[in-house]
């Protein structure tokens, strides 16, 4: 059961950790045609807030009932 509510969290939190992440620009942060390992650390970033806002909303919900 909590692992199916983590799991539409995450649906619902990944997209606006993207739409985040994509505010930020990495152009002036890595070296010319670096374009492979910009993406990667966007990915990185991308997942680290999604894990940390879902199971923020879980713990926060899980202890609020």
């Amino acid at each position: 059961m909590n692992m199916t509510i983590k799991a539409i969290l995450y649906l619902i939190v990944v997209p606006f950790a993207i739409l985040a992440v994509d505010s930020i620009n990495f152009n002036n942060v890595f070296k010319k045609n670096k374009y492979y390992q910009a993406r990667m650390l966007f990915m990185f970033l991308v997942m680290g807030l999604s894990y940390l806002v879902v199971n923020f909303f879980y713990d926060f919900f899980i202890s609020s009932v």
